[in-house]
């Protein structure tokens, strides 16, 4: 049999309060309570469990070193019980009224779309907000609340991802471009002297390392369909996802550059869930028909492959 809890979350909130405000006349000016029901609160917690929580020095309580582990562990506790109901809330109105998807751009679209479809004709009730990104911008969509779930090749730590499918990346230029006119198998140094064309990364950190290849000239573009536009032009090279220029390769507007092997990059997409715990109805199957409509599609030649 689950011991019940000799102290009431109420009584947490007021230590708390006490720590965030500052002392107990502003903690119980923020709780909307009087400072003597605070007061009792905090030494309610104190006498139950035989700690001193507080120190008081001057007009100011600071925290013991125990005070300190019951802060860390309250915050917890509250915030726990406060995703409960917010979760329960959710169940008893049914499907959730909005869902946030940060999907990276590397993921195929026509899969994404496919996705959306199935799921808006069970959920149409359910708005879903999707939130593309390039490289760290899904992760931090993931971890800022934004999102409920992500496609992302980097699973955050803390979270778990589960395998979707293998990207094929291809090197690809304008048939007029003067690395296609070499008329022989290219290198490194061969790019180095062309213009790379790149997306620039939506998170709020930018690692310069991220690069694919240092060149002398590059040009950064906010969308991926703006830097293929600009490839088809004949303005660079870069290494964009096959599914996303499928097309432009069937029309002859792009051709894959000759690299020896290295003109195929691969990239593993994971799908990542924020709190699968709490998950609602609606991420849930949101979810599993993201996983569903990429078995069908199918794993392109991967990593293993090209090992």
């Amino acid at each position: 049999m689950i011991p019940s809890p000799h102290i009431a979350l109420d009584q947490w909130r007021a230590l708390i309060a006490v720590v965030d405000a500052g002392g107990y006349a502003q903690a119980a000016e923020a709780l909307h309570k009087s400072q003597s029901s605070v007061t009792y609160a905090v030494q309610k917690i104190e006498s139950v469990l035989g700690v001193r929580a507080f120190e008081i020095h001057g007009r100011k309580a600071a925290l013991t070193p125990t005070g300190h582990m019951l802060y860390r562990r309250a915050l917890a506790l509250v915030n726990e019980a406060g995703d409960l109901e917010r979760v329960a809330r959710k169940l008893s109105a049914g499907w959730e009224a909005e869902i946030g998807l940060a999907a990276e751009v590397l993921f195929p679209p026509v899969l994404l779309l496919d996705a959306l479809a199935r799921f808006g004709a069970e959920a149409p009730g359910t708005r879903v907000e999707v939130i593309e990104s390039v490289l760290g911008g899904t992760g931090e969509a993931l971890l800022g609340g934004q999102a409920e779930i992500a496609l992302t090749p980097h699973v955050p730590p803390g979270f778990l991802g589960v395998p979707l499918i293998n990207v094929r990346l291809l090197a690809v230029a304008a048939p007029s471009h003067p690395l296609h006119r070499l008329g022989r198998e290219l290198g490194e140094k061969d790019l180095r002297s062309w213009r790379h064309l790149q997306v620039r990364a939506t998170g709020s950190t930018r690692d310069r390392r991220t690069t694919t290849i240092e060149v002398e000239q590059r040009w950064t573009f906010s969308s991926m369909a703006m830097s293929i536009a600009a490839a088809c032009a004949g303005h660079g090279f870069a290494w964009y996802p096959e599914a996303h220029i499928h097309a432009q390769l069937a029309a002859g507007r792009l051709k894959p550059l000759q690299l020896g092997g290295a003109e195929e990059r691969f990239i593993d997409i994971y799908l990542v869930q924020a709190d699968p715990d709490f998950a609602g109805p609606g991420v849930r199957r949101l979810a599993e028909i993201l996983m569903a409509v990429s078995a069908e599609a199918g794993t392109p030649r991967g990593a293993a492959d090209a090992a």
